[in-house]
């Protein structure tokens, strides 16, 4: 039996097609890990998008699972077509009708509606969503033909544009770019129901997602050819690609080895923050200095000398 390949750190930003679901997603991971022959890893994303959705989707392996909360509470660019005059009950093209309207807005009256769904804004997420009522998905209860309750909740719209391209009379494509919990379906419903008709998300891509780029995302086939012998380090990013937002700190070996223990770091001249902590090049740990003061908020067991 010929020995296993060592557990990789870092990312997989997949580009996840349609159809396919967010812990479908990390199954096929493990998968493609496991048949290339490498050691049991640990694998989880950073974001979960719906099956109708596609686009980036980052998945952390090994150390980098540490940082996928993160990835959860990153912002994140979405492109979307918004078809007026139905509104379903899942806001998408998978819901029963639930309403219709013959009014169809002009592009100048959807240009002058868009500012009112900038900055922080409130939204009551979808019905059919994956947030807990008494326990259960709000989408469980919704098949089973209750009537779900959700709480209107403030999310932050950073940007809200047209789409470069043609219009078609009867659906416009935007770019949003927003905070996390923002849902896309429940601002699309409530564009169309400013511009006085209804309307359901026909399309949905996530084109970014924290620090990673849809440049950045492999195929489902490109993934596959782990499987097949491809080189893994061809398509992984390293750790701290998920840190480009966060200020490095150069530690010495010490100093590395202290926060390694768990132990505090004082009298340091770098101002209060969030710093991503490293040895050379090797990620050690995530560290919030406060007055000087250095404290682990997230350790990384990696070794001295990438592999």
């Amino acid at each position: 039996m010929s020995e296993k390949k060592p557990a990789p750190n870092g990312w997989i930003i997949l580009d996840k097609p349609r159809g396919l679901g967010s812990t479908q997603a990390v199954g096929a991971v493990k998968r493609v890990l496991r048949e290339g022959g490498y050691a049991k890893t640990k694998v989880g994303h950073g974001g979960t998008l719906d099956p109708l959705a596609e686009g980036v989707l980052p998945i952390a392996l090994g150390e980098a699972t540490k940082l996928a909360g993160r990835m959860l509470d990153a912002s994140k660019i979405y492109e979307f077509t918004i078809a007026f005059g139905v509104e379903t009950d899942t806001l998408d093209t998978e819901g029963e009708t639930v309403g219709t309207s013959d009014v169809r807005p002009s592009l100048p009256q959807i240009e002058a509606i868009l500012p009112e769904f900038s900055g922080t804004i409130e939204q009551v997420p979808p019905a059919y969503s994956a947030l807990k009522v008494d326990g259960k998905r709000a989408y469980d209860l919704a098949r089973a033909g209750e009537v779900v309750e959700l709480e209107m909740r403030a999310v932050t719209i950073h940007s809200l544009t047209i789409a470069d391209g043609p219009h078609a009379r009867d659906e416009i494509t935007l770019m949003a770019h927003v905070s996390k919990g923002t849902y896309i379906r429940s601002l699309a419903r409530d564009i169309a129901h400013a511009l006085g008709t209804c309307g359901h998300v026909t399309y949905l891509r996530r084109t970014k997602a924290g620090p990673f780029a849809e440049a950045q995302a492999i195929s489902l086939d490109k993934l596959n050819e782990i499987a097949n012998g491809a080189q893994l380090s061809d398509l992984l990013l390293p750790l701290e690609a998920g840190l480009d937002d966060i200020p490095a700190l150069s530690l010495s070996q010490t100093d590395a080895q202290a926060v390694r223990q768990g132990r505090v770091l004082s009298g340091l001249p770098q101002s209060s923050g969030l710093y991503f902590a490293k040895l050379g090049n090797v990620p050690v740990a995530l560290v919030e200095i406060m007055d000087g003061t250095a404290k682990v908020v997230r350790g990384f067991n990696l070794p001295d000398v990438a592999e």
